[in-house]
Order: structure tokens, then C-alpha cells, then sequence
């Protein structure tokens, strides 16, 4: 993480002694942190604060975890936030449901606050290798994509895409050639 601004955290946990606890161990490793205590704050704070990843518990007031981490997907400019779940919902059953509903990783309550912030750093280098920092936008044509802002234009003109839309279009760019087969998708 050296010559990298700190990589910003969003901890949605109403619990306030498990995110006291995560917000400690994440920031002696390097990180910012801000804690949201309900979902629909989480999601108010997503807007706000652009964190580079969301530590999303599933039992939340007001908006529970899995509705939060299905608008943060359907959302455009959210599609590709890294969400890791941690959650006391142990069950195999509830594991599937996060990952299916777009968590990228999911750590069941009790853990380990050191094996937490190795796995918060695991995803971060996950993405990073899947990007390619020098770019961050592709140009053919008409057709203009901007990696970073989750946009397209073709012509100058905006073109709303869903989540999956977008992901689909950022894999046939990072794989140009390449037929993508049903594993990739």
C-alpha cells in the first residue's frame, strides 16, 4: 500500500463494540475508516464518502445487509464496490445467498481481527491485479469507457448501463480477443 493514498472502509455494523473492534485493527494496518450504523446510513455514506470497500453486516436496522448489497450492485456507479460480509449468519445456506447477491468475500462472526484485515488486504490485491492501473479508459470508435467512473458514451452521449451490463463490457476489455465463456460471467 506504499505510495497509495489510504484505501478508504465503510463498516455498516450495529453493533457498536464488533465495529469499534474492526475500525481499530483496520487502521493500525494503513486504512481509513467511518462507521455507519444502520443500512440505509451505510448506503447514505457509500454516496458520500466514496469508500473503496464496504464491511457490511447482514442484520442492520432499517435496511438489512443482503437489500444493501443488492442496491449497491444495481447501482452504476457502486456496481463494482468491493463488499466483504461479516456477519453472525454462520449457516451455508446464508453464505451462498451474500456471495450470489455480489459479496466478494464473506467472514462469519466470531473471527479473528487479524485474519480480517489480511483478508480486507487479500481483496484489495485481487482487484488491483484484475485492473490495470494505467488505464482506466478505452476508446473505440464512437465508443468511449470510462473504468473509473463506470461510464459510456458512443457519440457523446451517455449510455445507462445495469451492473451486469457493465461488468460484462469491463471483461470483454480487459480480455479483448478472448471468448468468454460461462465460468467468466
Amino acid at each position: 500500500m506504499a505510495n497509495h493514498a489510504p484505501k478508504k472502509i465503510l463498516i455498516v455494523e450495529d453493533e457498536a463494540e464488533i465495529a469499534q473492534l474492526v475500525k481499530l485493527y483496520l487502521e493500525k494496518d494503513g486504512f481509513q475508516t467511518t462507521i455507519a450504523n444502520t443500512g440505509v446510513e451505510g448506503l447514505k455514506l457509500i454516496k458520500t464518502d466514496r469508500p473503496d470497500m464496504v464491511i457490511l453486516d447482514l442484520m442492520l436496522p432499517e435496511m438489512d445487509g443482503l437489500e444493501v448489497c443488492k442496491k449497491i450492485r444495481n447501482a452504476p456507479d457502486t456496481a463494482l464496490l468491493p463488499v466483504l460480509m461479516l456477519t453472525a449468519k454462520a449457516e451455508e445456506s446464508d453464505t451462498i445467498i451474500g456471495l450470489e447477491l455480489g459479496a466478494d468475500d464473506y467472514v462469519t462472526k466470531p473471527f479473528s481481527p487479524k485474519v480480517l484485515v489480511t483478508r480486507v488486504k487479500a481483496l484489495f490485491r485481487r482487484l488491483e491485479r484484475a485492473d490495470d492501473p494505467k488505464r482506466t479508459s478505452y476508446a473505440y470508435g464512437p465508443l468511449l469507457v470510462d473504468l473509473s467512473r463506470h461510464e459510456v458514451m458512443v457519440g457523446g452521449e451517455e449510455i445507462p448501463l445495469t451492473a451486469k451490463e457493465f461488468g460484462l463490457l469491463e471483461q470483454l476489455l480487459h480480455h479483448p480477443g478472448r471468448v468468454l465463456t460461462r465460468d467468466v460471467l
